[in-house]
């Protein structure tokens, strides 16, 4: 079982837990430094679904020009990479 449970992680519980702490204390700061709370992320996060609910449909809309622009730039730098690695 801990063998499956250190594969899924990529280390060992214990590993893992120690990064995570670290990691966290590191953003913490970060979040302190710019003074930023949890509170005020979750409204942040909480705002953007409400205000997406509230356009309705027009959101959809948004997301699709959003995806569209994306789609844009993303999909011929992956193909170009993609060639690329081809040629090695």
């Amino acid at each position: 079982m801990s063998d499956k449970l250190t594969t899924f992680l990529g280390d060992s519980p214990a590993r893992v837990i120690v990064k995570l702490l670290v990691i966290s204390f590191v953003v913490g700061v970060l979040l302190s430094y710019f003074n930023f709370t949890p509170y005020e992320i979750w409204l942040a996060v909480k705002e953007f679904f409400v205000r997406l609910w509230e356009l309705g449909f027009d959101a959809i809309g948004k997301v699709g020009q959003y995806l569209l622009a994306g789609a844009l730039v993303v999909v011929p730098v992956f193909f170009i990479l993609r060639f690329m690695k081809l040629g090695r």
